[in-house]
């Protein structure tokens, strides 16, 4: 193996330990290892970028999207997600056009077209700020005309 291409796998493991979760405290999936895949890998100063049908899996938990890049050692570390985005949690989908990643407060803001859905649920709207530690989501509508949220709400039934 060239030394090159040595370096070059240190910095992905490196990189890739900058995200301490995908899903944080949802579940115990923080100790586990994140797997990734893509049609192409890039390395540049201090960020990986994975492009073509770009995945990240930690447990139960999978980011997967065209493009995602900026994977780095920082501690507040910023995921970025482009094309065909989704979070996929053993509880939810989140889908979407865009996604940003922080992993200091572990906060999932996805854009364009979003649709979460929790069993049969479903709700649908412009841009969510999702918490993966606290579960906690806020869902705006689209900016532009007639932008709203919609939602389908299935209610549980006891004694069935």
């Amino acid at each position: 193996m060239s030394m090159t291409r040595t370096l070059t796998t240190a910095a992905i493991a490196l990189a890739l330990a900058a995200l301490p979760t995908i899903g944080g405290a949802q579940s115990v999936d923080a100790d586990q290892p994140i797997m990734w895949g893509a049609d192409t890998v890039e390395y540049v100063g201090d960020t990986l970028t994975l492009s073509g049908k770009a995945e990240l899996t930690q447990g139960g938990n999978r980011l997967r999207a065209d493009r995602i890049s900026g994977l780095n050692q920082s501690a507040d570390s910023r995921l970025e997600a482009s094309g065909d985005v989704y979070f996929v949690t053993p509880e939810q989908t989140i889908r979407g056009d865009r996604a940003v990643y922080t992993t200091a407060d572990d906060m999932i803001v996805v854009t364009g077209d979003v649709i979460l859905t929790q069993g049969q649920n479903v709700m649908t709207g412009g841009r969510l700020t999702y918490n993966v530690r606290t579960e906690s989501a806020r869902l705006e509508g689209a900016t532009g005309a007639g932008g709203r949220v919609q939602g389908v709400f299935y209610p549980e039934r006891s004694g069935n």
